[in-house]
């Protein structure tokens, strides 16, 4: 490997690094939107997104730069190509956390009532998911990965939990129907959050291990990291 090579490695880490710190930022003042019910986080949110997408581009396009001048083959393919996918899942992410302010917005318009669903454990829950999966590449932490595949089980079983409470709500008081589903969209988007979080876990399994996980070896992996 030359030198160059290695300095640019080393340049899609760093980059790597700057939008992920971008996109964790915006997801947790996403968070204190919600939970503080605040128009201006919401706000800030969207704007930040545009920046995300802009830092999302311009990573894709040196990891194209690289694999067309370098031609890296086995661990060192692996590895661009990882970041390849995590700069697409974060960018995802991103945009996922523009659909919650979007959300909070949506709500702070209208008539809000008491909601009882746990948004302060699920949005914990999706967080951690996130710091793993990226510790695990920036820390080379295989089994940070791993334990990624338990806590998504967890977040889809509070996001049905909560598309139950909404029915049961919405059936007793109709006039509420907005703002439940407004919560419902909000809780789902942190679901899907959760989703990328474990995709990205996957493609640092890949960098690991060559192997490309499907859905029954996430649940057999989801079932090591509990015991």
């Amino acid at each position: 490997m030359t030198q160059h090579f290695q300095n640019e490695l080393h340049a899609l880490k760093e980059d790597l690094s700057v939008l992920a710190t971008r996109v964790e930022e915006n997801l947790h003042r996403a968070i204190r939107a919600i939970n503080e019910r605040s128009p201006e986080l919401a706000e800030e949110v969207l704007a930040a997104d545009k920046d995300i997408d802009r830092m999302e581009m311009l990573l894709e396009e040196e990891v194209l730069k690289v694999l067309a001048l370098h031609q890296p083959v086995a661990t060192d393919l692996r590895y661009v190509i990882t970041v390849l996918k995590l700069n697409n899942e974060l960018e995802r992410i991103g945009d996922l956390t523009g659909n919650v302010a979007e959300r909070v917005l949506d709500i702070l318009k209208g008539e809000s009532y008491d909601f009882e669903h746990d948004f302060e454990t699920q949005s914990r829950l999706v967080c951690q998911m996130v710091r793993k999966s990226l510790d695990a590449i920036f820390q080379m932490n295989r089994e940070g990965a791993i334990e990624v595949f338990s806590l998504d089980d967890e977040v889809d079983n509070i996001h049905r939990n909560m598309y139950d409470l909404v029915r049961k709500r919405v059936a007793d008081d109709p006039g509420q129907t907005a703002f439940l589903l407004n919560n419902l969209s909000i809780s789902k988007h942190l679901e899907r959050i959760a989703d990328h979080a474990e995709n990205m876990a996957s493609d640092i399994l890949y960098m690991f291990d060559g192997e490309i996980i499907r859905h029954e070896r996430k649940h057999e992996l989801s079932q090591q990291s509990e015991s």
